[in-house]
């Protein structure tokens, strides 16, 4: 008799069907997390850009308040090159100032309800707001 090794077809489709099934399962919690952690880094980015505004305004700007550029664009820079691209996380930021004692910091998700799922601003009041409620207080400081 001839001895056969191996596995039969039924058993190969039956491991199939489990990784299938597990993989259904992880998939989901794997993408939730991530958004999580995206969201998690946008909201330490703007906490940082809020930071880096207020000490631009007292050591720099003689006052006032700059863009991703201007924070960049020190000696030391006050924001790393990713975060000065614009783009870190899946989050795109932008900070703008209106003005001598106001300016803004936002950072909206690149694909809604994929990198991310609330968007989250700033502005001289050290708040970080996300879609609306506060997420963090304390990060900011006076006007100069």
């Amino acid at each position: 008799m001839r001895s056969e090794r191996g596995f039969s077809l039924i058993e190969l489709l039956i491991v199939v069907a489990i990784i299938g099934i597990i993989a259904a399962i992880a998939i989901p919690n794997f993408t939730q997390s991530k958004m999580a952690a995206n969201e998690a880094a946008a909201i330490s980015a703007v906490r940082t850009l809020t930071t880096a505004q207020f000490t631009y305004a007292s050591t720099v700007g003689n006052g006032q308040f700059t863009d991703l550029s201007g924070l960049a664009g020190t000696t030391p820079p006050l924001i790393d090159d990713v975060l000065a691209s614009g783009t870190k996380s899946g989050y795109t930021f932008d900070t703008s100032s209106a003005g001598v004692d106001q300016f803004t910091v936002s950072g909206t998700p690149v694909t809604a309800g994929v990198t991310g799922t609330r968007t989250f601003t700033s502005d001289q009041s050290g708040v970080i707001y996300g879609d609306g409620e506060v997420v963090a207080s304390g990060g900011g400081g006076a006007t100069p």
